[in-house]
């Protein structure tokens, strides 16, 4: 059980192995950015409650996730972050907040007036227009229930769940998805479990054989992940068993929406804790089967399950095809499949600088982000451990951690820039959550931090915008209004290409602003853009200037 603890010396012999031909590769040069925290400038004062009261509950390690999303419409990215509560019989603590960007670079919390501060022990959420009515919606999971937020317009909400069709609760829920899996233009949810927990089947787990440490969940049966078919009457159905999602030893996190094999319909990629990950196809007739094993990111080179955490899905080398990035446990390094084609991923992170650097990280949130706009998507990578205690046996692993940025350098290399962007990116923390959006309106992504029984952080991107940029919004009509599962082909004046999917989940508990940020770099202006619902209609936008943002409604072109 405590197996996950322990050092690995094979692992740790293999960074060693490749850090030097890693850091060879990297020098670069400091990236031309800077992130400050503007956490306290722009009003957000969320601290994360676990309800930790000594007991050592498993469920106090794991939250908790944010939200990002334009819940009234106005253009500007709002905020909502989960939270936990006390466990019963202690003081009461620990509301949800919502946070409305007034677009002047500064939010106002407004979870009361919105109709969101519902106690509950949250975990994370998923936002998109599942009713197609113009305004996004909002699911939250937790572990003592799951929310549907149906947004009445101007960003307030009810609570739908009980009328919806949708379990209230689905056990220890994690992370969601909103998906058009069967591209009938309703939105269907994916819901991943953790594991069975309760207070009454809590167990005893020691690092040092003395004193009680939270257990690992090796130590607990797991739980499936739970698929819902969205009806256009607003109402869903359970068809996790006749979708061949139906998997009881699961123990899942992250989730990432993709179309791995380029036929049109979306894949579903699962990261599992201790359990094999799953890659699930789509057949397209409302099924999916899991290619995990046969593509290679069910299990690390050792054939072994990592602790798998946050994931997300892009186009990081240019090729056109979406790989995968997986935080893992300490001493299991960070996954990055590569995806080859033909069905085929294979982890470039041992032989590349982000394996060593993340040997003794313990990596929740994982992020494909364009942070200095060059078109290249880099990596973000938010660390912080589950034991408190942990470095009473491991002294070279810490609790708290600083976060890892990787910055992109072309040809599938990545160099280490955390010590390069500001003296925010070098603060310890006990991480889980993280998005990106443009919350203060200039073009680049900002960055959105939670942490463990602890304050969130808003790190502002100073510099990325140096370089050119086109903003892409999505309105379906045929397809679901919010345009998931739609890509966008960006052609620049040489022909080179810049991908994009419209997605929901990604990270860990978390969500990403919905619009697509191209990074132009040099480019000031997009020759071409294409975008192929997935109603089958493909439009296609002629010359944009860059610096913009932009919104394409399918079959009617640029919104005027």
């Amino acid at each position: 059980m405590l197996a996950r603890f322990l050092p690995i010396a094979a692992a740790a012999a293999l960074a060693a192995a490749v850090w030097p031909q890693a850091h060879a590769a990297a020098q670069a040069g400091a990236a031309p950015i800077t992130f400050t925290d503007a956490t306290a400038a722009a009003g957000i004062h969320f601290r994360h409650v676990s309800g930790a009261f000594g007991k050592k509950y498993l469920p106090e390690t794991m939250g908790s996730g944010v939200v990002i999303f334009d819940a009234d419409g106005d253009g500007d990215q709002d905020l909502f972050f989960s939270n936990g509560r006390s466990w019963p019989g202690q003081p009461a603590a620990g509301l949800p907040a919502f946070y409305k960007n007034n677009g002047t670079g500064g939010f106002v919390e407004s979870a009361r007036a919105a109709g969101l501060a519902v106690p509950m022990y949250g975990m994370g959420g998923t936002a998109a227009d599942y009713d197609n009515d113009g305004d996004v919606d909002l699911f939250t999971t937790g572990l003592d229930g799951n929310h549907l937020f149906r947004n009445n317009g101007a960003g307030v909400f009810t609570d739908v769940i009980a009328s919806s069709g949708l379990a209230p609760s689905t056990g220890f829920a994690t992370s969601a998805a909103w998906v058009d899996y069967d591209k009938d233009g309703v939105l269907d949810l994916l819901v991943l479990n953790y594991v069975t927990w309760s207070v009454a089947i809590d167990k005893t787990c020691s690092l040092d054989g003395k004193t009680k440490s939270y257990c690992t969940p090796e130590a607990y049966k797991g739980a499936s992940p739970v698929l819902y078919k969205g009806g256009r009457d607003g109402r869903f159905t359970d068809v996790t068993k006749a979708a061949g999602l139906l998997d009881p030893q699961a123990k899942a996190l992250g989730v990432a929406l993709l179309d791995y094999n380029q036929d049109g319909w979306i894949d579903l990629f699962i990261a599992n804790d201790t359990r094999p990950n799953r890659l699930y196809r789509n057949t397209g007739k409302g099924t999916f089967v899991d290619d995990a094993v046969t593509a290679g990111v069910a299990f690390n080179d050792a054939g072994v399950p990592r602790a798998g955490m946050g994931t997300d899905a892009a186009d990081y080398d240019g090729s056109g095809r979406a790989s995968l990035v997986v935080g893992n446990f300490s001493n299991e390094m960070i996954a990055l499949y590569h995806n080859e084609g033909g069905g085929l991923f294979i982890d470039e992170a041992p032989a590349n600088a982000i394996g060593p650097a993340s040997m003794q990280t313990l990596t929740f949130a994982s992020l494909f982000v364009d942070v200095d706009l060059d078109g290249r998507p880099d990596i973000l990578a938010l660390n912080g451990h589950v034991a408190d205690d942990i470095n009473a046996v491991q002294p070279r692993i810490k609790y708290a951690e600083p976060p890892h940025l990787f910055r992109n350098l072309g040809n599938k290399r990545f160099e280490p820039i955390s010590d390069k962007v500001g003296p925010a990116f070098q603060k310890a923390v006990v991480g889980r959550g993280a998005a990106f959006g443009d919350l203060d309106g200039d073009g680049d992504p900002d960055l959105v931090l939670t942490e463990n029984n602890g304050p969130a952080r808003y790190l502002r991107n100073d510099g990325g915008n140096r370089q050119h940029w086109l903003r892409v919004s999505l309105k379906g009509t045929k397809s679901n209004r919010s345009g998931i599962g739609a890509t966008v082909t960006a052609t620049l004046a040489g022909g080179t290409k810049r991908w994009g999917m419209v997605k929901t989940g990604s990270s860990y508990l978390s969500q990403s602003e919905l619009p697509l940020t191209f990074g132009l770099g040099a480019e000031a202006r997009v020759a071409g853009l294409e975008v192929r619902w997935p109603s089958g209609q493909v439009d296609t936008i002629g010359s944009v200037d860059a610096n913009r943002a932009i919104t394409i409604v399918e079959g009617r072109g640029l919104e005027k």
